[in-house]
């Protein structure tokens, strides 16, 4: 299992509705392209490609109701250990403590498709101690680990095994550097499909491992940490829909 450590990583960072019709126009292959569609936004996020050899291009299919159907594509050779990117849709979301949250609704069902692929497929979750402040903890949700990837861990073991939203996890605990960074990923089988309150992870940490309910609500999103692999796609149906109190 490939774990990550501060040194190899880097801070990267609805209603329903009729079906919409996306624009068609070129897909999203730049190192920071993004694309707005309703309440999602997709994010390329190639923040860690210096040093490296590949490329990938990201794109939305279609929208409906609150449905995204998405999709990236990618190949990237060199630094095993090294995560290259993180394609990810983020839903509008507000600024509020996770104390005023009353739920996270998700589903998520993604394929994968490639050769030799170390990717992650994962949600990941920043929250802050104020409204509009920095970043301080990082919660993943990791629903694959693929060829071996690992998430950050300050010890290379995991500090619990959990059951949540209806799914058993190994919880790990670690820092990129500048984030505490919690990580859930599957203690058994990839999780291929996904139906769930993301606020269920959330209540976890507080009873169980001292988060606190007053840190503010910064951003969720959900996508693929690629470390290496050729002709790699992700395709995803993916929904997010949040509830305030």
């Amino acid at each position: 299992m490939k774990f990550l450590t501060a040194a190899a990583v880097m801070l990267g960072v609805a209603s329903a509705a009729p079906t919409a019709t996306i624009e068609k126009r070129a897909q999203q292959c730049g190192q920071w392209d993004s694309k707005v569609t309703g309440a999602y936004t997709l994010y390329q996020d190639l923040w860690g490609i210096s040093g490296y050899t590949g490329s990938q291009c990201s794109d939305i299919t279609s929208l409906s109701g609150n449905t995204l159907n998405w999709w990236t594509t990618w190949s990237w050779s060199g630094g095993s250990s090294q995560v290259k990117s993180y394609a990810n849709v983020v839903t509008k979301t507000n600024a509020v403590q996770i104390s005023k949250i009353k739920s996270l609704a998700t589903k998520w069902t993604w394929t994968q498709t490639g050769s030799n692929v170390v990717a992650d497929v994962a949600y990941d979750i920043f929250t802050s101690s104020t409204a509009g402040g920095k970043n301080e903890y990082e919660i993943m949700v990791w629903l694959a680990a693929l060829g071996g990837a690992g998430p950050i861990s300050a010890t290379g073991s995991p500090i619990a095994t959990v059951t949540v939203a209806g799914h058993s996890w190994k919880l790990w605990y670690g820092s990129n550097g500048v984030n505490e960074v919690y990580s859930f990923t599957p203690n058994g089988a990839n999780v291929s499909s996904f139906s769930g309150d993301l606020m269920d992870f959330f209540s976890y940490l507080i009873k169980s491992q001292g988060f606190k309910d007053s840190q503010y609500l910064v951003s969720v999103g959900a996508g693929t940490e690629p470390f290496t692999g050729s002709n790699a796609k992700l395709t995803s149906s993916y929904s997010l829909v949040p509830a305030y109190k």
